[in-house]
């Protein structure tokens, strides 16, 4: 598993997000606090606070590189 901080700071960058995420067959989950909620489901981004960054789960053993290079837009260093 692999863990970054995204940053999802306004509507159309959630929209973009999921789309490049359902794309692969790995788990993914945000975790905000103690939530934690899946990282496919648009509906569960929106009850997220999303006016700071976030931890995303990868849950991938292989192919995190490629993951990680289709959601570069979102990663915050």
């Amino acid at each position: 598993m692999k863990t970054v901080k995204i940053s999802l700071n306004s509507i159309d960058k959630v929209k973009s997000f999921v789309n490049d995420i359902t794309k692969f067959d790995s788990d993914f989950d945000l975790v905000s606090g103690r939530y934690v909620i899946d990282a496919k489901s648009i509906m569960g981004i929106f009850s997220l606070d999303l006016s700071k960054p976030i931890d995303l789960n990868i849950h991938s053993e292989e192919g995190v590189d490629r993951i990680l290079d289709v959601l570069k837009p979102y990663i915050v260093e």
